[in-house]
């Protein structure tokens, strides 16, 4: 069964339903990047490339910043917006920075702790709190997880976002 968030879950009618109505959207709609319950600044503003760069979570800066799958990412340095610029995939957080942890349990968390990270074989995960980030790195099988639900969790945010329950 489908989770959302800490409250709501999404029975297998609606996670039906949600896929039905998925199937026939565009490709880019199935994009989508955790901006939070308001505004539209990716993972809350942190600099996606420190993670990598700095090893450490960096608030971003509004004079730095780059528009990407619909959301507003910054930046700590322009060096850094011109690397994202160049490989946005690259250094963009999996999941579209919603909490790993939760999608590996098929919940769509959407608040994150930008300082609950890991990179894992080159990959920026995101999570809700630092205990989660530990959990995913101590357990490899939670991304395996987050990877087999993540289509049905986006499946269930385009549906959400198509129905305008995130404005």
């Amino acid at each position: 069964m489908l989770k959302y968030g800490p409250t709501r879950r999404i029975g297998m009618k609606a996670t039906a339903l949600a896929f039905a109505a998925v199937v026939a959207l565009p490709a880019a709609a199935s994009e989508f990047v955790n901006t939070g319950y308001f505004g539209n600044v990716a993972i809350k503003g942190y600099d996606p490339v420190a993670y990598f760069t700095e090893s450490k979570a960096i608030k971003g800066s509004k004079e730095f910043s780059y528009d990407w799958l619909g959301a507003t990412w910054q930046f700590s340095s322009a060096e850094n917006r011109d690397l994202f610029k160049s490989a946005p995939v690259k250094y963009a957080p999996q999941y579209g920075g919603h909490c790993a942890d939760g999608v590996s349990f098929g919940t769509i968390t959407t608040n994150i702790d930008p300082q609950a990270w890991r990179i894992i074989e080159g990959k920026l995960y995101l999570n809700y709190d630092p205990g989660a980030a530990a959990g995913l790195e101590e357990h490899p099988e939670k991304v395996t997880e987050s990877q087999k639900h993540w289509p049905m969790v986006q499946k269930v945010l385009a549906k959400e976002k198509q129905a305008g329950v995130w404005k």
